[in-house]
């Protein structure tokens, strides 16, 4: 029997190849047929164009294909769904995946559009502003980057909710004109549908290009002949499929505009993997950071260090600073002024868990909760000079005080610019340098619940603190020739040398109209 079964197998297995190849001819002679129709002039690799001159054309390009160095767009509505939605959309998203996984790439960005955006407000939506463009400028390939600065006009044609890329590609990579996707609204809210704008998109494009009387050069993938928008006549640069596995990441020195500053809570690309391990995580950090909150508000100095420890929370103490102890006698009417920059609301904890003493601290603001729960004193300020001045004054009288002169925080290696009102306030004045690593969640947010920020912070597998104490330095009172913005700026400039971050004059409101839309000033019950 299976002798005779050999024949009828290899006779179904011929029929089912000639069916394919005939199913692959057609597909190659409507492919051609495109190709023809779309008038495109040649076709070439994207190596030649690096010995191009590009200066007086113009390139369109596929902002996923040719930009991008990762061919998944699934990290990005990830983000969408986690920073701008909640944990449990993020939570659908990541359960759709195998679906997303085994339908065509325009269904599975049409499933992604309606999880991720569904119901969000429009008018509240910043995670294009604040959060996608960090995400995207660390995927950008350099050697596609280059291509595009050369041109004399780019022309960013994307697949994605323009709402999602306009941010990242106009402001950060300074291109010029940016096609995408648009999501309908109703009332003001997502419905979570794309409109079908492709004839829109082919007009503006044709509007742009209308008075350009050089050759336009279409930079992308061979994707290119699937997009109806691209009718004149170009030249055509396509890109190997393994080509941009080799690409290297932009680097930041490199970006048109510098990232200061960005928003959200997921400190990691949300891949699959990642938010894999994220998900399982979750429960078990939410238990960790209660836990290591009870241990640093009931057990002494001496004991809490060891178990934060333990649990995989770290601090490493430096001390550079020539503090005269004696000087703590009655020839010293005030106490200490420690200023700092600013990472998390945790800053003022670990100066005095790193010298095992209490401080009190000033905040420009802080959420009640954190207020109730802190395990120091904690007075706000009014952003009044005269009324935080008398403030401090009398903070310093009682004792040491800690305060934070940049009045927010900034993750990344920026300063921004100090407030001068701590020079006028005492003669004794240690600066002290913080930094701080997280691998999973940012304790810090614009945007988000304040309240939140140091339980965020506490939720990572192994967060740690860097405190180094530097020179003592005297106010304005001892240096009459010296200012207060002076005594500012070089505390400023002591702190970014000691920890390698750039000196910049931004301020709070710079920080909040970026991310936010604000200028920082929001309601009791949400501030930082």
């Amino acid at each position: 029997m299976e002798i005779k079964a050999l024949p009828k197998a290899l006779k179904f297995i011929l029929f089912i190849s000639r069916v394919l190849l005939k199913h692959h001819k057609k597909a190659l002679k409507r492919t051609l047929s495109n190709t023809h129709g779309s008038h495109f002039k040649s076709q070439t690799l994207i190596s030649p164009i690096h010995a191009s001159d590009l200066s007086q054309k113009t390139l369109i390009f596929d902002v996923e294909e040719t930009l991008l160095r990762s061919s998944s767009m699934f990290p990005y509505f990830m983000l969408v769904a986690f920073e701008s939605g909640s944990l449990i959309r993020a939570f659908v998203l990541f359960v759709l995946y195998p679906l997303l996984f085994l339908v065509n790439d325009e269904l599975s960005i049409k499933i992604m559009v309606m999880v991720s955006f569904f119901g969000i407000k429009k008018d509240g939506f910043r995670v294009g502003s604040s959060v996608l463009p960090k995400f995207l400028l660390e995927d950008v390939g350099l050697e596609g980057f280059d291509v595009l600065k050369r041109g004399k006009k780019t022309i960013g044609v994307s697949k994605l909710p323009q709402i999602m890329v306009e941010c990242f590609l106009k402001d950060y990579l300074e291109i010029d004109y940016v096609f995408g996707r648009e999501i309908k609204v109703f009332r003001g809210y997502f419905v979570g549908l794309m409109k079908d704008n492709k004839n829109i998109v082919k007009h503006r494009i044709n509007q742009v290009l209308e008075d350009d009387d050089q050759t336009v050069v279409c930079f992308s993938n061979k994707s290119v002949f699937k997009h109806d928008w691209i009718t004149c006549n170009k030249d055509v640069y396509t890109i190997r499929d393994g080509e941009k596995k080799t690409w290297q990441v932009l680097p930041r020195e490199r970006y048109p505009k510098a990232l200061i500053f960005h928003d959200g809570r997921l400190a990691f690309r949300p891949d699959l993997l990642s938010m894999l391990v994220m998900f399982m995580w979750f429960p078990f950090a939410v238990l960790l950071s209660i836990f290591r909150a009870v241990i640093a508000l009931i057990m002494p100095y001496d004991a809490l260090i060891p178990i934060l420890a333990f649990t995989g929370l770290h601090l490493k103490l430096t001390n550079n600073s020539t503090m005269d102890e004696a000087s703590n006698d009655s020839k010293r009417h005030k106490g200490r002024l420690y200023v700092c920059n600013h990472r998390t609301l945790l800053d003022p904890l670990y100066l005095s868990f790193g010298l095992k003493k209490p401080f009190a601290a000033v905040t420009y603001s802080l959420s009640r909760m954190s207020e109730i729960l802190a395990p120091i004193k904690t007075v706000r300020l009014t952003r009044d000079r005269d009324q935080d001045s008398k403030t401090m004054d009398k903070m310093l009288k009682l004792g040491d005080l800690v305060v934070c002169p940049e009045g927010t925080t900034c993750r990344e290696p920026f300063l921004l610019r100090f407030s001068p009102l701590f020079a006028e306030l005492s003669d004794h004045i240690v600066p002290v340098a913080l930094d701080t690593h997280v691998t999973m969640f940012y304790g810090t947010t614009a945007g988000g619940l304040k309240c939140l920020d140091p339980f965020m912070f506490m939720m990572n597998p192994n967060p740690a603190y860097r405190v180094r104490f530097l020179e003592e330095i005297h106010g304005v009172s001892s240096h009459t020739s010296t200012s207060r913005f002076d005594v500012a700026n070089h505390v400023q400039s002591e702190i970014g040398n000691t920890l390698d971050f750039e000196c910049t004059s931004l301020t709070r409101k710079d920080k909040y109209l970026v991310l936010a839309g604000n200028e920082g000033f929001v309601s009791t019950s949400n501030k930082q």
